[in-house]
């Protein structure tokens, strides 16, 4: 029998990459969708509706981080082995705006899921997605296992609550629950929210003529940003181990979001300063000036290295959004035909 894994987020850019992962090493996989209008599965409709690569090992539940009843009423359908929950409200900026439905999707969320789990046994092996921004502004460079948090932010706040409710009922109960505190990680499926993709989204379409202007916040900001589908590959790592732990997971390189800006422009013979407005609506109330991580640990005893370079992550997103302007341009110059 092949082993079950269910994962929360699973429409996101890390629950997409997992779900690949996951299929490709014999998993059932199962993935937890909210109710809505819209469809909202575009990172996993080639897993799910290719007919050339559907996989009838990836089944789709509606269900809410919001509802206990529902998770209960799922993993008591699905009895999975591994649970990976990275669904919630995780857009730093919005969670100032949303700050009480953060705190309910990102951090309840994760407690009800794991009393949830609490109740099907202790061979459920559960993974907690946490994040570099629990640092906040930051104890020590690099930030370790051991640094303390100081989040700055409801984002960070609630995912440090789940963070030590993860510890909580691994201690308490003898669950296998882990925390992953992750590092900014990066792709062409990131949210065109986020301030990598919009930069690349932004500077393909000025590149094409589509785009005059980009708005952003902090431009020096410094981040660790390493590739998406190498932090999924860790968080696998992070439940095939023989006792539960706690993780960093980073590059430990550290670049100013100019930086990133700069490099990307760039590559399309670009000069950001011409189209790049700093606009004071997108900084924090608080800011997070610099992040960047030592993931000793997980190379110690995870074996997990990254394989995707700073340079090498902006080709990827670059060419992609690069395509992706191609076609809005080709679909403009039809429509106006």
């Amino acid at each position: 029998m092949p082993k079950k894994a269910l994962i929360t987020g699973v429409t996101g850019q890390d629950g997409s990459y997992l779900t690949e992962l996951l299929l490709e090493k014999g998993y059932e996989v199962h993935g937890v969708i909210r109710r809505s209008s819209s469809f909202n599965t575009g990172r996993i409709d080639h897993l799910y509706r290719d007919p050339h690569q559907a996989d009838v090992r990836l089944r789709l539940h509606h269900g809410d981080l919001t509802d206990a009843s529902s998770l209960s009423s799922i993993l008591r359908e699905v009895k999975p082995d591994e649970i990976y929950n990275l669904g919630a409200q995780s857009h730093v900026r919005v969670s100032f705006d949303q700050p009480e439905y953060t705190a309910e999707v990102t951090a309840v969320g994760a407690l009800r899921l794991l009393d949830a789990v609490r109740g099907l046994g202790s061979h459920v092996r559960y993974y907690q997605a946490g994040s570099s921004e629990m640092f906040g502004q930051v104890a020590e460079v690099p930030q370790t296992e051991r640094t303390p948090f100081r989040p700055r932010s409801p984002y960070a706040c609630a995912k440090v609550f789940a963070h030590y409710q993860t510890i909580n009922y691994r201690e308490a109960y003898g669950l296998y629950a882990c925390n992953g505190i992750l590092f900014n990680h990066e792709s062409p499926r990131r949210g065109e929210t986020f301030v990598t993709r919009k930069i690349t989204r932004a500077a393909a379409r000025i590149k094409l003529g589509l785009q005059g202007k980009l708005y952003l916040g902090n431009l020096a900001a410094k981040r660790d940003w390493g590739y998406a589908p190498d932090y999924v590959r860790a968080m696998w790592l992070v439940l095939q181990q023989e006792e539960p732990d706690d993780y960093v997971i980073a590059t430990g390189k550290t670049h100013r979001v100019q930086e990133f800006l700069e490099r990307v422009f760039g590559k399309l013979d670009l000069d950001w300063k011409e189209h790049v407005v700093v606009d004071s609506r997108y900084f924090r109330p608080t800011e997070v000036d610099v992040l960047v991580g030592d993931a000793s640990k997980a190379r110690a005893k995870l074996g997990w290295e990254p394989t995707t370079s700073f340079d090498q992550l902006i080709d990827i997103m670059v060419e992609h959004d690069l395509r992706l302007a191609r076609q809005e341009q080709a679909a403009a110059s039809v429509t106006d035909t």
